[in-house]
C-alpha cells in the first residue's frame, strides 16, 4: 500500500473506478461518508427503476458485487487504505436489493436505510468477524453485503407494517 491519502475531487474524478467507489462523490462527505453512500443509492436506485424492475435491480447487484471488488480494491490502493471510510460503492451495492424488497414509497426506503445502517454500523457477529479478516476490495465488498442480510431479514418480518 502507498501513504494514506485523503481523497477529494481530483481523486474522485482520475479514475472512473474512484468515482464509482466514492458513490458518485458521497463518500467524500465529511461527516458519515458511509451514510451519505447508503442515501446516494436511493437516487441510484429510483434512476435505475425506470429502465429496471426492483426485482432486476436487486439482481443487478450480483455483478455490481462482483465489479465493486475491483472497483474497491483500486480505489483502496490508491489512498493507502485498504478500507478508506470513503469507499462507499459496498454501501450502495447493499443498499439495492434492500430498497428492491420493501413497498415502494418513502416508508419502505426508510426502514430500509435505517436498519441496514444499523447493521452497518453496529457489525454484530459475523459482520464483525469478517470486516476483521478479510481484507481488499472482498473484505470491502461482503461486510457490508453481509450486514445487509439481517436488516432483509427485520424488513422481510415487517413487510405488512410498511404499507
Amino acid at each position: 500500500m502507498t501513504a494514506i491519502r485523503q481523497p477529494d475531487l481530483r481523486f474522485l474524478l482520475a479514475h472512473p473506478a474512484h468515482f464509482l467507489a466514492l458513490g458518485f462523490g458521497s463518500g467524500l462527505s465529511p461527516k458519515a461518508p458511509g451514510t451519505a453512500g447508503s442515501a446516494a443509492a436511493l437516487p441510484f436506485y429510483l434512476l435505475l427503476t425506470l429502465v429496471l424492475s426492483p426485482l432486476s435491480i436487486a439482481l443487478l447487484s450480483i455483478p455490481l458485487f462482483i465489479v465493486g471488488i475491483w472497483l474497491c480494491g483500486k480505489a483502496g490502493t490508491a489512498l493507502g487504505v485498504s478500507d478508506h471510510g470513503a469507499i462507499v460503492w459496498d454501501e450502495i451495492v447493499a443498499m439495492l436489493p434492500l430498497l428492491a424488497m420493501v413497498p415502494q414509497g418513502w416508508k419502505g426506503w426508510l426502514a430500509a436505510f435505517v436498519l441496514f445502517r444499523l447493521f452497518d454500523v453496529s457489525k454484530p457477529w459475523p459482520i464483525s468477524w469478517v470486516d476483521a479478516r478479510v481484507k481488499g476490495g472482498l473484505g470491502v465488498m461482503l461486510d457490508d453485503a453481509l450486514a445487509a442480510l439481517p436488516a432483509a431479514g427485520l424488513l422481510w418480518l415487517g413487510r405488512g407494517w410498511l404499507v
